[in-house]
């Protein structure tokens, strides 16, 4: 029996199974080997693969969905699921990567503006203003974290802070993240997450039942002018947030003004809902 010859009524060869889903036997023996689609028999003796006809579907969708340069763990989950679950899946995925795009796309902007000695008239599209905030008590975490991890853990930490300010007051303004230190792929930090709360005495009795936990505080932090720009979900994303820092931080200096304290993100909006090009974050540093 040839390699392109079926082997019986259920099963093809390698080779008349490419024919069908009009792939490479190479690209099956890939898909085989990251568990995307494995044979439906292998012949001990030869080696020989052997595939079903109705693994045609699934081999034709592996490779459309490799074309989206979806990552594999997520084409496995996207090709496990039935039907209304896979799409959901695929749409939860490339609306990841619409928001990655219209990052990059700012961030490709602004680097030609830099490289092309233009960095003032990027700089020009971020709205810089000030805004007077009052004395505020809040509840904190903080951790040392690379810009990888830093995602994860901002959203875990406020998943902790948010239902905790119920038992201090209630959550009295927008939350808030600190950067006591540079948080990049080499720099660690440290960050903090920070809810303002409406009790101070009810913060501090909460602080204390958390003891050593997350590196949770209570801490009061004094009335403060900030210089901020308003930046969309798509412009959170490192490293194109950097843009708006450093046009804050030039909008500072070009008025003769000093950075009072480490740069912070106010997030105001609800980041779930949020689309791409909804403002979400200001981004801001203390002034005097």
């Amino acid at each position: 029996m040839t390699e392109d010859a079926q082997v019986d009524d259920e099963l093809l060869t390698i080779g008349a199974f490419a024919a069908r889903a009009r792939l490479s036997a190479k690209a099956l023996r890939l898909y085989d080997r990251l568990g995307l689609l494995a044979p439906a028999h292998v012949d001990e003796l030869s080696g020989y693969r052997y595939y079903r006809a109705d693994q045609v579907e699934r081999a034709r969708l592996v490779a459309l969905l490799r074309q989206l340069d979806m990552p594999l763990a997520r084409i496995a989950d996207v090709v496990e699921a039935d039907g209304s679950e896979a799409a959901d899946r695929l749409a939860a995925y490339w609306a990841d990567v619409e928001t990655r795009v219209a990052g990059q796309r700012t961030l490709a902007e602004y680097l030609r503006g830099r490289l092309s000695g233009r960095s003032s008239e990027m700089y020009g599209k971020f709205v810089v203003e000030t805004v007077e905030v009052p004395e505020q008590v809040v509840i904190t975490q903080s951790r040392h974290t690379l810009t990888d991890e830093l995602p994860a853990w901002i959203d875990a930490s406020l998943d902790r802070l948010l239902p905790a300010a119920g038992e201090c007051g209630g959550v009295a303004a927008a939350p808030y993240v600190v950067y006591h230190s540079e948080v990049s792929m080499e720099s660690d930090g440290p960050a903090e997450t920070c809810v303002p709360v409406a009790d101070e005495a009810a913060a501090r009795e909460w602080a204390e039942r958390q003891g050593r936990a997350w590196d949770t505080k209570v801490r009061v932090e004094p009335a403060q002018r900030l210089a901020y720009t308003r930046i969309t979900k798509a412009q959170v994303a490192a490293p194109q947030i950097g843009a708006a820092f450093e046009a804050v931080e030039q909008w500072i200096a070009a008025r003769g003004l000093e950075q009072a304290g480490p740069c912070r993100e106010v997030y105001f909006a609800d980041w779930a809902a949020a689309g791409p090009q909804d403002a979400v974050c200001d981004v801001a540093f203390p002034v005097r």
